[in-house]
Order: C-alpha cells, then structure tokens, then sequence
C-alpha cells in the first residue's frame, strides 16, 4: 500500500492514524442516521396519512348528518348539495390547473362522463334520506366496496387476496343484515319513511359510485390527481346545474 493516505483534502503520512479513525467513525455514524432519518420520515408519513383519513370521514360523517337534518326537515334538495361541493372543488382547482399551463392528456368527455356518473351517484344517495334512516344508509353506503372489487377485477386486472375476499363478504353479511332490519312491517314503520325504497336508491348510488372511483383511479394512473379533481369538479358543477333545473320546476308546480 502507498505510504501516503489523502486525509482533509491533503496528503499526510501513513502514520496518522487518528485522522484515519476520525474519517471511518463519521462515516459509520452517517450510516447509521439514515435509516432512522427514513424511519421518522415514514412514520410521520404514516400519521399524515391517517390523520388525513379521519378528516376525510369526519367531513363525509358531518355531510351525511346534514343530509338526513334537512330531509327530517322536508327539504328535498340532494341536487343543490352536491352542486355546492362541486362548485368548492371547482374554485380551488381549476386555478390550480390553469396556473400550471399544462395540457390534458386524457380527453375531456372522459371527464364528462365521470363527473355524470357521479352526480348521479350522489344524487341517490342524498335522496335515499328523504326514505330511510341515517344509519341504514350510510352502511349501505359501503356497497361501493364491493362494486369496486369486481369492476377493478375485470377492468383494470387487480388482484385480491383470500383475507381481502373474506372481509368483503364478512361486510356483504353484514349490509344484508341492514336490509333485513328495514324489511319490518308497515306497522312498524314510519309513515312518512319507506325503508326498502331508501336502501334500494342507496345501492343504485353506490353503483354509480363504483363505476366513478375506478374511472378516477384510471385517470389518476395516466395523468396527475389536479388534473382529475378540477376536470370533475368543473363538470359535475355543469351537469347538476343542468339537472337542477327541470327537477326545480317540477318541485315548484306540485306545490
């Protein structure tokens, strides 16, 4: 081996070994701090992404409450609910997206057809309130799981475990013990509800919900979530301000 070793940028003979063991501490110290530095990064990742999922159902918890108060109320306007949401989605994305100067890489009646799809899943959601309770229609809400899997089986090729099978079917069980609970006896019931009809508006919703969020998946794939979140939000505001309409004057000439 040479006599000379290259020690803080200059050469010094072989004998200066403290700097030598200097060099290999610090480099084995540095090693050391990185998996903990991705391990913090990864667990503070990991709570955000929690903390962003309980916000998310705490948000969808708080807009199926104020659904069933207005319909327990009498106010029949599911159209006008989803159109504020998407109107919100519209005013903070839409900047965004035409602030970034990109273009679309996935046509634009693809995002009208999504954005139609899922006005009208939210459309039979929100007036499944006017017929049932809360509570039955936000368990039949997860239906969409269901739906998912099999349109994510045959239209995009996932695949599925036994365990993730047999929590869907633990969840099928449990959904059709939800409808043979609504499934009582007119007198039972209350007059102004129809149980079954609600339950059967929120599965069609839930359908409708499916064929969305696996379009939306797809789109996600090929093109960025801004993108996606402006184009639907843009489109379901037209589609139910459309919508809202004809059903608006129907409700005006029964009273």
């Amino acid at each position: 081996p040479s006599s000379l070793l290259l020690c803080s940028g200059r050469l010094k003979p072989y004998k200066s070994l403290p700097c030598i063991s200097a060099n290999l501490t610090e480099a084995w110290w540095s090693d050391r701090q990185r998996p903990m530095e991705t391990k913090a990064k990864d667990a503070w990742g990991l709570a955000l992404v929690l903390f962003l999922g309980q916000l998310v159902a705490f948000s969808m918890a708080a807009a199926s409450f104020a659904s069933s108060f207005l319909a327990n109320l009498g106010v029949n306007t599911p159209l006008t609910q989803s159109f504020f949401a998407y109107l919100l989605l519209t005013l903070i994305y839409v900047p965004i997206h035409l602030h970034r100067r990109q273009k679309s890489r996935i046509p634009w009646y693809w995002y009208l057809a999504l954005a139609f799809v899922d006005v009208q899943g939210n459309y039979l959601v929100v007036k499944a309130y006017q017929y049932s309770s809360i509570t039955s229609v936000t368990l039949l809400d997860c239906w969409t799981v269901v739906w998912v899997i099999i349109l994510t089986w045959y239209a995009l090729g996932t695949r599925y475990s036994f365990w993730q099978f047999l929590g869907a079917g633990t969840c099928v069980a449990g959904l059709g013990l939800v409808l043979l609970s609504d499934a009582k006896s007119p007198e039972q019931q209350d007059g102004g509800k129809m149980p079954l009809l609600g339950d059967a508006l929120v599965i069609a919703g839930t359908v409708c919900f499916a064929f969305s969020n696996v379009g939306e998946e797809y789109c996600v794939k090929k093109n960025d979530q801004v993108e996606l979140i402006a184009m639907l939000g843009l489109f379901g505001l037209v589609v139910s301000a459309i919508q809202m309409y004809p059903l608006h004057n129907s409700l005006l000439s029964k009273q």
